[in-house]
Formats: C-alpha cells, sequence, structure tokens
C-alpha cells in the first residue's frame, strides 16, 4: 500500500519503495498513473504521425504544437494505449541497485520515431558516433553533470548533421506495441536504387567482388 516514492514531471513518472523493494514482487496495477494495463487498452489500433524537423519534434498527426503541447498530446495517446511502462532493477551513482517502476508513455512513441527518421537521414558514420556516445552521454546527464565540458564534447557529436533529421514518421499503437508504419523524408541517406534486389545499374558487382575478397585477406591478418 501506499506510499511509495514517486517522481513526477510532464515526460515521465517513476515509482519506488514499499513492495517494489522486493524484486520478486509484482508491480501491483494501482501504483500506475499515466498508463492503462494492456488488458484494458482499446482493442483497435491508433495510427500516430509524428513529424520532426532539425531532428526536434514539430508535429502530431499534421499540426505543428509547442513542445510541452505536443508530449501532453503524445502522452495521451500512448497512455491510453498501454504504451510507456518499464520495470527495471538500476545501478545508482553510488553503487547500490535500486528497482523502479516507470512510465514514459510520449517518451516512448518520441524515442521509436526519432530513432526510426535517423535511420533514414544519417550517414553510416555519423549514426555509429550517434551510437557509441549516447551510453556516456546518458550516464552523464543521469549523475548529474549536465554541465560537464565532457556532456558539452558529446553534444557535438550527437548534434552533427542535425539539420538532415527532417520528415515524418507514422507509428501504430496497439496494448503495449508500437510498430513503424512508415518513414518520409527529403533527406535520404536511404537510396531505394542501391539496394534494390531488381537489376541494379548502379551497382557494380565486379567492385563488390573485389571489396570482399579485400577485407577476406584483411580477416586473415587479423
Amino acid at each position: 500500500a501506499p506510499p511509495f516514492s514517486v517522481d513526477d514531471n510532464i515526460f515521465h513518472t517513476s515509482t519506488e519503495g514499499k513492495v517494489l523493494e522486493n524484486p520478486k514482487n509484482s508491480a501491483p496495477e494501482f501504483i500506475f498513473q499515466r498508463t492503462i494495463s494492456p488488458e484494458k487498452a482499446p482493442n483497435k489500433k491508433t495510427k500516430v504521425k509524428i513529424t520532426f524537423k532539425n531532428s526536434d519534434p514539430v508535429a502530431v498527426n499534421g499540426k505543428k504544437l509547442k513542445p510541452e503541447k505536443l508530449l501532453d498530446k503524445l502522452n495521451d495517446i500512448a497512455g491510453k494505449n498501454a504504451i510507456g511502462r518499464v520495470d527495471l532493477v538500476e545501478n545508482r551513482f553510488i553503487g547500490i541497485k535500486s528497482r523502479g517502476v516507470y512510465e514514459t508513455p510520449g517518451g516512448t512513441l518520441l524515442y521509436i520515431a526519432h530513432r526510426a527518421i535517423e535511420s533514414v537521414t544519417l550517414d553510416k558514420r555519423t549514426a555509429h558516433d550517434k551510437e557509441r556516445v549516447m551510453p556516456e552521454y546518458a550516464e552523464l546527464v543521469y549523475n548529474g553533470y549536465w554541465f560537464s565540458k565532457k556532456r558539452i564534447k558529446l553534444q557535438k557529436i550527437i548534434d552533427k548533421k542535425r539539420n538532415q533529421v527532417a520528415g515524418e514518421i507514422t507509428l501504430s499503437v496497439f496494448k503495449g506495441n508500437v510498430t513503424i508504419l512508415s518513414r518520409r523524408t527529403k533527406n535520404k541517406a536511404y537510396s531505394m536504387k542501391k539496394v534494390s534486389f531488381e537489376e541494379n545499374k548502379s551497382f557494380n558487382k565486379n567492385k563488390v567482388e573485389k571489396f570482399i575478397k579485400y577485407h577476406s585477406k584483411q580477416l586473415n591478418k587479423a
């Protein structure tokens, strides 16, 4: 029974303490404040389109919204469809482990949609650089080092080519699940011509064979 330790803001709600301190115990349904259970979610799929400009979300279902209104809208859609629940054990800054139940409904949709738009707009090197630094960046922010020189340095890597991250992602939400339906962008790093399984005149198979042989030799040297 309450009281639990609850932290809440527009983006996220975390609940800890009491029955949750024993990892054997399931989280009671009454502690969830922003999301309903998958069993009670609608039996109908909901589509949601998120528009990005310069890597930032700017519209939902074609309607431009200010950041807080946009997040409110996504929180409402996701919460009603059981999106955004996480039950995890984390490693605290001081070394102890702590179990918590988190609700991030709108943030979950933004995360999935943003990764989807990045996948078709960022080149390989930029995408890999971002993947490489994100764990360290997240740990710095989690531990309170937002104003550190290291965080600021990593931010420059993360923001590289953010002006290319623009377009629309359409998602389907249904009983706790999120499915990407479409990715639309004018800034395409993805080329249908180069990846087509049909006859591809722009792709030189002889060069590919040489490339494979070269890298095979490198593997033998390793």
